[in-house]
């Protein structure tokens, strides 16, 4: 039974157009510096990216439009010091409190 599945691999094996195709596969998938492993891992990197790019263009947009805010407004500034960078007038008294999560 062997060697009858072994002379039909052989016969196959013998189509030069087979053999080219298997060995040209095989060096692409595994041997090539841009294998099959190396290009997805670089589309995951991409994917990767163009999330990481829509989150700072939704994060740019929230700056630019709290930047605005403050350029227009004194109050808004006023208050924006006061939160971020503790800043107090004369004759007050800050606490700071944190809440435990």
């Amino acid at each position: 039974m062997k060697p009858v599945i072994l002379k039909a691999f052989f016969k196959t094996i013998k189509n030069k157009y087979l053999f080219a195709f298997l060995v040209f596969s095989v060096w692409m998938i595994f041997l090539d510096d841009h294998n099959i492993l190396f290009l997805r891992q670089n589309l995951n990197k991409v994917k990767r990216y163009r999330v990481e790019s829509a989150y700072y263009k939704e994060k740019i947009l929230a700056d630019s439009e709290r930047l605005k805010e403050l350029q227009t407004s004194s109050k808004n500034l006023e208050k924006f010091a006061r939160e971020q960078f503790l800043m107090k007038k004369k004759n007050e008294d800050i606490f700071v409190i944190i809440e435990k999560k």
